[in-house]
């Protein structure tokens, strides 16, 4: 029988030049890629073309919530599959409603848009912020130094690092940034045409810092004083990342504290592209009929996959587990801390979001010196069978699925101890 598609040649299969070479001609070149090409994984490894195994401590920069070619998300992909996939969103369809009704239920009462990335989460918000304050006059919004909201041009105007807003100005106008928990700094901030403020529960790309509870309680009693809506961008800390459902939950515990509006997204998917945001019951409505909408967005595929995941994640407790084996792996790395003051500084985060921050000027570190402390540290975990994140210049990222277990965490910390072992010899 002929092929209809043809299989692909035995280069893009096996030869990593060959398959660089596709991307370098046939790619936009808008990302610094490593080296590695990967071909597919399993539960908390991935494997590369020549079949050499990783142990995945990036998670797809905090996706893959239950690690690679979970049975579960497979079976949900394909029973929908043959089923749905997609309509549209003129028409109702029962994933897209029970979902809503899931997260509104981890998280209070409201209602939920869905989409299909974190930005454009974020994007809904700005708009529900702006058709809030229309009437007054109201449109800025308040974020943060160092944080990271998209790339979008809204996305990159919000976000408070000035490396991704290079090269695309003037900036959307409507936002300005002011130093990350400091309530003074807010405050001062406040103008006439203030309507919102927008915060991550930790802050991901801009180093993994958690807000302090202070912080966030005194945001929302500044709020409430001043009529301004409270945002929380929940893309990467939040979906249990942290060892409950949205990072404020774990940093707050017990507290009756609400955000106006949280965006998700990332771990939501577990690897399958769905964005969402939340927003409390008297706002829930601002966006009415033709006023904000996607094509894609809320598919039956993506929202039977984001509900398999959601009950994978309450059968196997992996809330828990973010918040059990999180604790350990932390700690080993303050150890590691302890034992190699000389490489690494501070080790900051909650649950499976965890951070490292290098000494400043390591001396002697391998790589391109052109490259950043972080890239190049990462480049020798690469090496030794590690995948990481870096953030920033000086920040190593450790994002590994929800359902990690401690044996995981041990071999993970055993190669990072390799990699820094070998660093102190040579300093």
């Amino acid at each position: 029988m002929k092929e209809i598609v043809p299989s692909p040649p035995p280069i893009v299969r096996n030869d990593i030049g060959a398959v660089q070479a596709l991307f370098q001609r046939h790619v936009v070149p808008s990302y610094g890629r490593f080296d590695l090409v990967l071909s597919h994984g399993s539960g908390s490894y991935v494997y590369d073309v020549v079949g050499r195994r990783y142990l995945d401590f990036g998670g797809g920069i905090a996706v893959s919530s239950l690690g690679h070619a979970h049975p579960a998300m497979i079976e949900a992909l394909v029973e929908q599959a043959a089923k749905l996939i997609h309509t549209s969103n003129f028409y109702y369809h029962e994933p897209q409603g029970r979902l809503a009704k899931a997260l509104v239920e981890l998280i209070g009462p409201g209602k939920c848009f869905f989409c299909n990335s974190g930005v454009e989460a974020n994007e809904g918000l700005f708009k529900l912020a702006r058709r809030f304050g229309h009437d007054e006059g109201r449109f800025e919004i308040i974020t943060t130094i160092n944080s990271f909201h998209g790339r979008t041009l809204a996305g990159i105007a919000a976000t408070g690092q000035e490396k991704v807003k290079k090269g695309f100005e003037p900036m959307v106008a409507g936002f300005r940034q002011v130093p990350y928990n400091d309530l003074s700094a807010m405050r001062e901030a406040l103008s006439p045409a203030t309507v919102a403020i927008m915060i991550e529960g930790v802050q991901g790309e801009g180093g993994v810092t958690p807000a302090t509870p202070e912080y966030l309680l005194g945001l929302r009693q500044f709020c409430d004083e001043k009529k301004l809506l409270l945002f929380m961008d929940e893309v990467q800390c939040g979906h249990f990342r942290t060892g409950r459902f949205q990072s404020y939950q774990r940093i707050l515990e017990d507290s009756n504290f609400s955000p106006d509006g949280i965006s998700m997204a990332k771990s939501l998917g577990g690897g399958f592209p769905i964005g969402a945001f939340w927003v409390r019951a008297p706002y829930a409505d601002l966006l009415s009929a033709g006023s904000h909408g996607t094509t894609y967005g809320g598919s039956p595929l993506a929202c039977a996959v984001a509900l398999k995941i959601l009950e994978v994640i309450e059968r196997e407790d992996l809330a828990d587990n973010a918040q059990r084996v999180g604790s350990y792996l932390e700690a080993g790395l303050r150890h590691l801390a302890q034992e190699y003051p000389s490489l690494v500084s501070i080790v900051r985060g909650l649950g499976l979001m965890l951070g490292i921050e290098l000494a400043p000027n390591i001396p002697n570190l391998p790589g391109d010196p052109t490259k950043t402390q972080a890239a190049r540290l990462i480049n020798l975990l690469h090496s030794a069978g590690l995948l990481a994140i870096p953030a920033g210049t000086q920040i190593i990222r450790f994002l590994p699925p929800l359902n990690l277990r401690q044996n995981e965490a041990d071999e993970g910390l055993a190669i990072l101890e390799q990699v820094l072992a070998r660093l102190a010899e040579a300093i």
